[in-house]
């Protein structure tokens, strides 16, 4: 009995499918379906510009903490030269 509703789980829409789907879609928005598709690929590069600021910003978070550990480096490596040059 499970057997049989397996299939159902891995349902793909086949080229049939997908013209009742886009016929369907030209029926229910008719005109509006332009200004859907406009309005959805400015979200997509909106979406996109907010990812490459992302990873900007993740960049500039990335540079600033090698630029404080390189600092700490520095500040420890005079601190062990300062401590040698005393106990000598």
């Amino acid at each position: 009995m499970i057997g049989q509703f397996a299939p159902l789980a891995f349902w793909t829409p086949g080229p049939f499918e997908m013209v009742v789907i886009l016929i369907v879609a030209v029926l229910v928005f008719g005109r509006r379906l332009p200004e859907i598709a406009r309005n959805m690929g400015k979200s997509v590069s909106e979406f996109k510009k907010g990812v490459k600021e992302a990873d900007k910003v993740k960049d500039e978070f990335l540079d600033d903490v090698r630029d404080v550990d390189a600092e700490v480096a520095a500040t420890i490596c005079d601190t062990d030269a300062s401590d040698n040059d005393k106990k000598s």
